[in-house]
């Protein structure tokens, strides 16, 4: 009878896959020997493996270099990075090496981009775009940054209001873009994102305030879909509206030559995810050259803005199973050495799934349990699999100690979670650690962050 848990992984998944593997009955993470993380720096890690984000950076890169010569488009292509996804400077460093460019979201964005220019690790051909609400303090770095030479600085109006802010304090001529206000999908409960301006008001707004205005040089539509880049019905038939609003425009502007499509790919949640990235790319340059082609103009040069799909999948957290509770004939909680609500939020705020394995004990049998974290708090559970609805784990045991991995947890989870402040019951903060390898391969592994100290906790809250 196959009752071990790596039979439980074989008869449920393909087994192995690209960056999971074992080693026994260890478990490897981009050949990265998890156990052996482990006895160096303990539990609860989080760790960040920075080759993972140039190698998505290069995938998506490829992918867009192979459907541009399929479809014959002749326009060019930029990998913006989207901060609000993580804003840590090993994130960008990492990023960076890869000539792209970078979306901003809030004021001290720039303040970021201003750091990073005088490092040289971007430079004046580089695109910042700037996207959200924006008001004085952003309004003011924004200027700030054209005024001193940068000039591939494109703020994003998202309101009427904006372009009189920008124009007050930037000197000269500066380049634009126009966010379309997309429809949501039929779920949510509004029928109009509250970001952007509205598809039917779009060409208007450029007659009234952006034609007649020789310091303003319309160059990009911005085309946001909350829910990612998807193959359904709502994302096809917003794209296409959106086509349709970039050839009104370009019509009476020919200086707009860009189309941003906002939105990131998925990343992988579950052994089970597939994604088909290259059809998808195909699909979406197929449909905007036909659209364009027939309307006899120009197709645009495209922006993408990924963000989790560019760092997620660097991401992972360890913690070890402390004890079991059984707390009544069906369930059986196992105790982890964090908390959930404090280093995985989203799987609290938003019921998001990661990949979910046993980093040891792969040849022991199996059962099934539900996860609590260490805080006095209901929600502080992770209790089923992307697509198992239940969590299977090697049985716990008090003389084999078990740990358990998340991975692709890359994104938003250190910011949501208020990376360095307080944290719910006040557990503390793990210790974070960077892996990278050198030309050779050979693997090297940093502190980024210690754990945090009851210390750091007391000095926060006032006591010292």
């Amino acid at each position: 009878m196959n009752t071990k848990y790596i039979d439980l992984i074989n008869q449920t998944y393909y087994f192995p896959q690209e960056e999971f593997t074992l080693n026994k009955d260890h478990l490897e993470f981009h050949k990265i020997d998890l156990m052996k993380l482990v006895e160096q720096y303990g539990t609860p890690l989080k760790f960040t493996y920075l080759p993972a984000i140039s190698n998505n950076i290069k995938r998506a890169k490829n992918w867009f270099r192979s459907a541009m010569e399929k479809n014959k488009y002749e326009g060019k292509y930029y990998y913006c990075y989207c901060t609000k996804s993580s804003h840590f400077s090993y994130v960008m460093n990492e990023a960076f090496k890869n000539n792209i460019h970078i979306e901003t979201s809030s004021a001290f964005d720039i303040n970021i981009v201003e750091n990073l220019l005088a490092q040289g690790k971007i430079n004046k051909s580089t695109y910042v775009i700037c996207n959200g609400f924006k008001r004085d303090q952003y309004i003011e770095n924004i200027a700030r940054l054209i005024n001193n030479g940068h000039k591939n600085t494109i703020p994003i109006i998202d309101n009427y209001e904006e372009l009189d802010l920008l124009t007050s304090e930037i000197k000269g001529k500066f380049k634009i873009g126009i966010r379309i206000a997309a429809e949501e999908e039929p779920k949510f409960e509004f029928y109009t994102s509250r970001l952007g301006i509205g598809y039917k008001n779009i060409v208007s707004f450029y007659r009234k305030q952006i034609l007649e205005n020789p310091n303003l040089e319309l160059k990009m539509l911005h085309f946001f879909i909350n829910t990612g880049i998807n193959d359904t019905a709502y994302y096809w038939n917003e794209l296409v509206k959106c086509i349709k609003v970039y050839i009104a425009l370009k019509r009476e502007c020919p200086s707009l030559d860009g189309l941003n499509i906002g939105g990131g790919f998925p990343i992988k949640n579950s052994l089970a995810f597939e994604y088909d990235y290259q059809y998808m790319i195909d699909e979406i340059l197929n449909q905007i050259k036909i659209a364009c082609d027939e309307e006899e103009v120009e197709v645009p040069n495209i922006f993408t803005e990924f963000g989790s799909f560019t760092v997620g999948e660097s991401g992972g957290a360890i913690y070890q199973v402390l004890y079991q509770k059984q707390q009544n004939d069906r369930e059986k909680w196992n105790m982890i050495d964090s908390s959930f609500i404090t280093t995985l939020p989203d799987t609290w705020a938003i019921n998001k799934r990661f990949v979910m394995l046993a980093v040891n004990r792969w040849n022991d049998t199996y059962e099934r349990v539900l996860l609590g974290g260490m805080t006095c708090d209901s929600d502080d559970y992770y209790n089923s699999e992307q697509n198992m609805n239940a969590i299977y784990l090697p049985k716990y045991s008090k003389e084999k100690p078990l740990y358990i991995g998340f991975f692709n947890t890359g994104a938003y989870q250190e910011t949501i979670g208020g990376y360095g402040g307080l944290h719910h019951c006040l557990i503390p903060q793990p210790k974070h650690i960077l892996i990278d390898r050198d030309e050779n391969g050979i693997l090297a592994t940093e502190v980024f962050s210690e754990a945090q100290t009851s210390e750091d906790v007391l000095n926060i809250l006032g006591y010292k």
